[in-house]
């Protein structure tokens, strides 16, 4: 063999070998998601979820769209929110990279029967799990969304939920180790909840309380030494009653209040709790009466606790209004969201 021709050889292995190197940097996962103890990791480092439940339907529509992603994002980025929590996949894979590179992570969830696609029920959910498991805007999987107030979807026995989310949850463990597993739970979840669900990472929990949620910290910390969030609190800006120095009809004052005393009681409980996602982002006309007008009412289970008229009207919890403009609850979630920047 000539010299030259043993050079061409080496400077072709070498070449390959840089180029496997680089490709497997490029495709690597560079941010890991743990738990330790009651934390939630990031890369090693704490992280509070300072969080907005995101499901933007344009008026007239019942279907999400992201339209306004780019004007969303900015609003997110002055209110300090690091994190969204989405109740179904995002397929666009533009999208999750525009969220990434506003520096906000996602809590992405798979419902049990969404038809076959990206599922539970037809196992399709992991495809997904697959396809976006290296991708940095994740931060959590999420199964299902109070399903335990709906043992009828599952032959009236909770319990083939429970086991159904246990499964799925080991699956994903076994094809993503970078990514915890939660669920949103509706309330504290009881003892059945707890025995039949090990492999839940982290605990969400959709929970209404007026405006203290203080106690479900103290209980979670008795029950469970894993880590826990708020996946839904807030309330509403319409009053359906005149209550606690609040008047009827559309109320910002009492929105804001309430919002500002639960993320108090939220950072004030650090220790036990990871954050929160404020439900919602913005208004959703789509949920009672005409998806063209802006309806009191609606409807949604164990919500009694809703601040401060005890009414769930599901059309007006959004910080931001359909069109975008802030609501007193956004200035609210903005100041408590960056003060805790500023001190973490």
């Amino acid at each position: 063999m000539s010299e030259r021709f043993g050079l061409k050889i080496f400077n072709g292995i070498l070449l390959l070998v840089v180029g496997v190197l680089f490709s497997c940097t490029e495709n690597s996962n560079t941010d890991i998601v743990t738990i330790s103890g009651r934390q939630i990791l990031v890369n090693d480092a704490p992280y509070i979820i300072k969080g907005i439940c995101y499901h933007p339907v344009p008026k007239g529509s019942e279907k999400r769209s992201f339209d306004n992603l780019n004007q969303d994002l900015d609003l997110m980025v002055e209110a300090g929110i690091n994190t969204v929590r989405v109740y179904e996949p995002i397929t666009d894979k533009k999208v999750l990279d525009q969220i990434h590179a506003a520096g906000i992570k996602i809590i992405v969830g798979f419902g049990y029967n969404q038809g076959g696609k990206n599922d539970i029920r037809s196992g399709t959910f992991i495809d997904y799990v697959n396809t976006y498991k290296d991708h940095d805007a994740i931060l959590l999987w999420e199964l299902g969304n109070e399903y335990n107030y709906h043992p009828e979807w599952f032959d009236g026995d909770i319990k083939n939920w429970y086991k159904a989310m246990n499964n799925a949850a080991q699956l994903i463990h076994e094809k993503d180790p970078s990514h915890p597993v939660t669920t949103a739970h509706g309330e504290l979840p009881d003892s059945l909840a707890m025995s039949l669900s090990p492999n839940i990472d982290v605990w969400g929990m959709n929970v209404y309380r007026y405006d203290d949620p203080t106690p479900i910290f103290k209980e979670w910390g008795a029950i469970s030494s894993k880590p826990m969030y708020l996946s839904e609190a807030g309330g509403d800006s319409y009053m359906t009653i005149s209550k606690d120095g609040y008047e009827q009809g559309t109320n910002e004052d009492a929105q804001a209040d309430a919002n500002k005393n639960i993320l108090d009681a939220v950072f004030n409980a650090s220790d036990i709790c990871s954050g929160v996602t404020i439900f919602s982002f913005t208004d959703g006309w789509w949920k009672a009466g005409n998806a063209e007008t802006q309806d009191p009412g609606g409807w949604a289970p164990n919500s009694t606790g809703v601040p401060y008229d005890g009414t769930p009207n599901e059309e007006y919890w959004g910080i931001v209004d359909i069109d975008r403009n802030k609501k007193e609850a956004f200035l609210v979630v903005k100041e408590k969201y960056t003060h805790i920047s500023r001190n973490n």
